[in-house]
């Protein structure tokens, strides 16, 4: 297979994007800009959340950037591993957590 599943980002790509929803994008880019800026938590501080969000949502653009972003901010390596570790930790929560629902179901008042 020739072409990935993800492709890599490009100008053309960007261009398209701006092209077919500009005011999106413009209030997008603005909104970015708001969450990162420094505030009660500060950046480096975001960029790790970030991470272990990007890692639970499996966007492999935001891993990529918000990695490189965490770094530029000041995060160390070590850091970083340890948010990704908090995202399957709590991706794996989830699943745990959401048992309840078939457990709820195989009840004797459901029929199970």
């Amino acid at each position: 297979m020739d072409h990935p599943l993800y492709p890599e980002s490009s100008a053309e790509i960007a261009r398209k994007r701006k092209e077919l929803a500009p005011a999106q994008l413009e209030a997008f880019q603005h909104f970015s800009r708001a969450v990162f800026a420094d505030g009660a938590l500060p950046l480096v501080t975001k960029q790790l959340i970030a991470v272990a969000v990007a890692h639970t949502t499996q966007c492999p653009y935001c891993i990529r950037g918000h990695t490189a972003g965490a770094l530029k901010a000041g995060a160390t390596e070590q850091q970083i591993m340890e948010a990704i570790w908090v995202a399957a930790e709590m991706r794996a929560g989830g699943a745990y957590a959401h048992s309840a629902l078939a457990i709820d179901v195989m009840q004797p008042q459901h029929g199970g």
